[in-house]
């Protein structure tokens, strides 16, 4: 699109008594499969186009989109989100990104299907537990143009290759599950070597609950969550909970007006920092075309700030912090999470483990969910081990974790030199999009665990 297109379409927005008016135009293209049950269950391959435009008036937001869009289509439907009733002119013509078209398809992934095959071939020979095993593999680019009329005029574009195995065993009487995930910036950082390894891990943790674990203990106890289990519990018992608009519709009341003030244990800082080089919540810029940047979120116990795209900025008198984030040209951004973690302490890992005489090892974690009003959670343990002793026991098998984000927070007392990473895909009103969670060896002294 020409400049001068551009801001036509803005000014035509903002015609009737507009404050903010907002162009995002996507180029996407992704292909992927799911083999489930010896067989492709589903395969996908394609590109689309689309663009979105938002206005903001009496703090109120008008979005609409549209695809493969041309300059007279975007001009029409900015008369129709503003109220006015001049239509366009131009003639109808095909936008081109003013980025590198994307013009090569994605990478052929029949090879990754052959790996594919031959590993579930694999694993079903070990063990007739099996009941069911996939793979999902799926890569996909977008470039990306977003221009607003506080003159941002940003194009940007972004790569992702996510793999994912996952297990169902049982016996007859016991059923147990266990997964992995791969996830890179490209197709071919996804080697044959990982993704047997992942599916290996994936099939041992499996077979182990099934076969070797006991049933979790249950009660209060003192509880270590290794580096290795990735950073889902401060992902959903506190990051979701900092989202500014969470805060100011007040489904976070637990963090309004908190700035400041102590919220965590003096050694906790938590960080989301979407500039990390290659992370899958990564980007040079926000879908609203603001720099990404490290946020500092809580700094030795001390709540200092929220996350923030630019409508919830301007509430709060203040700057979006570069997290404005939306799924597709379908979506209005809001505020999300990136690359969000638990910065590293000064505890020696091997030492954590050692100040415990009895409790529970986390190595892994499962899903869960949080009630952001209030913080309480709940946490399955998808691979966890007894401490006895200050040393690794037994498998444990139906572990769960139930507490409060915030009093959780206050609670830990060691924290890690060491820090583990898990990638995923974040789901909020609908949309998602990539992030990476990150946390080192924690130590909480006393935790409810739900067990068998």
């Amino acid at each position: 699109m020409k400049k001068t297109e551009v801001d036509l379409i803005l000014k035509k927005m903002l015609r009737n008594g507009g404050e903010f008016a907002e162009i995002y135009f996507e180029e996407t293209e992704s292909s992927g499969f799911t083999f489930i049950d010896k067989k492709v269950d589903a395969a996908s391959s394609g590109s689309s186009s689309g663009c979105g435009l938002r206005l903001i008036k009496n703090e109120e937001t008008y979005f609409a989109s549209q695809s493969s869009p041309s300059v007279a289509t975007m001009f029409a439907l900015a008369t129709k989100l503003s109220g006015s009733s001049i239509e366009p002119s131009e003639s109808i013509q095909p936008i081109i990104i003013e980025t590198p078209s994307i013009s090569d398809r994605t990478s052929d992934l029949h090879q990754y299907l052959k790996i594919i095959e031959s590993i579930d071939k694999n694993l079903r020979r070990k063990s007739s537990q099996i009941k069911q095993l996939s793979f999902h593999l799926s890569t996909g680019r977008k470039n990306f143009f977003v221009a607003n009329s506080q003159k941002t005029d940003v194009s940007g574009k972004r790569n992702s290759a996510i793999f994912t195995v996952a297990l169902v065993v049982s016996d007859g009487k016991i059923t147990q599950t266990a997964h992995e995930v791969i996830a890179e910036n490209s197709l071919q950082k996804i080697k044959f070597e990982s993704i047997e390894k992942m599916s290996e891990i994936a099939y041992k943790r499996a077979t182990d609950l099934l076969n070797v674990a006991i049933p979790s203990p249950a009660g209060e106890m003192p509880v270590v969550i290794s580096s290795s289990s990735g950073g889902t519990m401060i992902h959903e018992a506190i990051g979701h909970s900092l989202e500014a608009d969470a805060v100011q519709k007040g489904i976070s009341p637990v963090y309004l007006g908190k700035i400041g003030k102590k919220v965590a244990n003096e050694k906790i800082t938590v960080v989301d920092n979407s500039t990390l080089e290659n992370a899958r919540g990564s980007y040079q810029y926000d879908d609203e075309g603001t720099p990404s940047q490290k946020t500092v979120l809580v700094e030795n116990g001390l709540l200092k700030n929220y996350l923030y795209d630019l409508f919830t900025a301007k509430k709060d008198n203040t700057k979006s912090t570069g997290n404005g984030r939306r799924e597709s040209y379908h979506h209005k951004p809001i505020p999300r999470m990136s690359n969000t973690y638990i910065a590293p302490g000064k505890d020696n890992p091997e030492e954590i483990l050692q100040s415990v005489p009895k409790g529970i090892f986390v190595k892994k974690m499962g899903g869960g969910q949080v009630n952001t009003a209030n913080g309480d959670f709940i946490f399955e343990v998808e691979e966890g081990y007894e401490i006895i002793d200050g040393k690794l026991g037994k498998m444990l098998r139906n572990a769960s974790l139930i507490g409060n984000g915030p009093e959780i927070l206050n609670s830990i007392d060691m924290v890690g030199t060491d820090i583990g990473w898990q990638p995923g895909t974040c789901g909020k009103d609908g949309q998602g999009v990539p992030v990476l969670d990150g946390q080192p060896t924690l130590r909480i002294p006393k935790i409810t665990v739900g067990g068998t």
